[in-house]
C-alpha cells in the first residue's frame, strides 16, 4: 500500500492562526489527523503574540511530524494592519518549518479555493463544506481559520505533494479536473 503524505496547513493570523494536518494518499483520498487554532490576545505586545503562535505551530509540528508545511501566501488587502499581522504569522510558520528541516510551500487564497471547490472565487462557506466532504466530517471545522488550514493542506497535497507523473483520471476530483483543464488552457 502506498504511503500517505502528511501535510501541515497553516492559515496565518495574529488573533487566530489555523492549523490543520491531513494524510493524503497518492489517489487523493485524505484523512484528518489534527485541526485547531492557535490564539493570541490582541492586547498583548506583538512579540508575545508571535511567540504564542510560534509555540503553537511548533507543538503541532512536533506532535504530528508532517512531511511538508503549506501556508497561505500573503496578498494585498485594504487593511494594512491586517495584512501585516498575516505576513508576520506567515513568516513565523515558514521560519519554524526551516528550523525543523520541513519543506514549506505557499499557496494563494484563490489557488486553494480552486483546488478545493473548482472555483477560485468560492466563498468561505463553500470551502468549509468541501473540506468537510473531502475529509468525511459530519460538519465543517470551526472557526473558519481551522477549515482554511485544512484546505491549504489539501491543496498542497493535491497540487504538488505526490510525485506521480500523471494520476489516473478517476483519481481526480471534479475540482482537480477543472483546475488541470484551466492550467492547460492558460499555457496555450
Amino acid at each position: 500500500m502506498a504511503s500517505a503524505l502528511r501535510v501541515l496547513g497553516v492559515d496565518p493570523g495574529l488573533t487566530r492562526c489555523g492549523v490543520g494536518v491531513v494524510d493524503v494518499l497518492p489517489d487523493r483520498r485524505a484523512t484528518l489527523v489534527h485541526v485547531g487554532v492557535v490564539r493570541s490576545a490582541p492586547d498583548e505586545p506583538i512579540a508575545l503574540r508571535l511567540a504564542t503562535i510560534a509555540a503553537g505551530i511548533r507543538e503541532v509540528l512536533r506532535e504530528h511530524r508532517p512531511d511538508v508545511l503549506a501556508v497561505e501566501r500573503v496578498f494585498a488587502q485594504h487593511n494594512r494592519q491586517s495584512v501585516m499581522g498575516t505576513a508576520q504569522a506567515s513568516g513565523i510558520a515558514l521560519l519554524i518549518a526551516a528550523e525543523h528541516g520541513v519543506p514549506a510551500a505557499t499557496h494563494t487564497p484563490s489557488e486553494v479555493k480552486a483546488a478545493i471547490t473548482g472555483y477560485g472565487a468560492a466563498d468561505k462557506r463553500q470551502v468549509q463544506a468541501m473540506v468537510a466532504r473531502v475529509l468525511r466530517l459530519d460538519r465543517a471545522p470551526e472557526p473558519a481559520d481551522a477549515a482554511d488550514a485544512l484546505a491549504l493542506a489539501l491543496c498542497h497535497a493535491w497540487r504538488r505533494g505526490h510525485t506521480a507523473a500523471t494520476p489516473e483520471e478517476g483519481a481526480l476530483t471534479p475540482a482537480q479536473r477543472a483546475w488541470r483543464d484551466a492550467e492547460r488552457l492558460a499555457r496555450r
